[in-house]
């Protein structure tokens, strides 16, 4: 791989519990031995491990600021920095698409990481236009519950139909040939009995 020259736009992406943030942790800490100031952002959403810290399944840690939208994670930049990493990007609003081109044309690295597909295999928020623009793109594979080959979709296991529903225990990684359009149990009508007078 090339040497890094000024602003570069990286993208992390796959199903869940395929390693993306164990991915992004491992190249930030690399910068952060090369001695190169590094900032690390994730949504407010993303509240499952620590609100503080992004957290990857095998328990790496690194600080990091929890931030509502696009427009408050570049305003928390901080001059001199030279590195920004992103955890869970696909959470964040369209807007994160301009906040990483500026920062890259800043001459800063962005590293993002994030779901590119949710449970329906659809395109997840902002990850279309942040794959079109980033110059590398990594894609990361999880191990497929069933046949044990390589998954690359979220299989939702249990909730309703919102495209967000934060928590593991809701999911699992699936392949291809494993993978089952997942439909939410409808709720049932309570009869509702009605009495005639005698």
């Amino acid at each position: 791989m090339e040497a890094y020259k000024g602003g570069w736009i990286e993208i992390i992406a796959g199903g869940m519990f395929s390693g993306k943030s164990e991915e992004l942790i491992r190249r930030l800490r690399r910068a952060v031995i090369a001695r190169q100031r590094v900032q690390v952002f994730k949504p407010l959403l993303d509240d499952r491990f620590a609100t503080e810290e992004v957290v990857s399944r095998d328990d790496r840690r690194l600080k990091a600021f929890s931030v509502p939208t696009s427009e408050q994670l570049l305003a928390r930049v901080e001059i001199g920095v030279q590195v920004v990493g992103i955890d869970e990007v696909q959470f964040f609003d369209s807007g994160v698409v301009d906040v990483c081109m500026q920062l890259a044309d800043a001459g800063i690295r962005v590293i993002a990481a994030g779901l590119d597909q949710d449970y329906m295999r659809r395109p997840f928020g902002p990850m279309p236009a942040l794959l079109a623009v980033a110059e590398e793109v990594s894609k990361m594979h999880a191990v497929c519950v069933r046949c044990r080959g390589s998954a690359h979709y979220s299989q939702r296991l249990s909730g309703g139909n919102a495209q967000v529903e934060v928590g593991d225990s809701s999911y699992e990684a699936r392949c291809r040939a494993c993978y089952e359009i997942y439909k939410a149990q409808p709720v049932e009508d309570q009869d509702v009995q009605l009495t005639m007078p005698v």
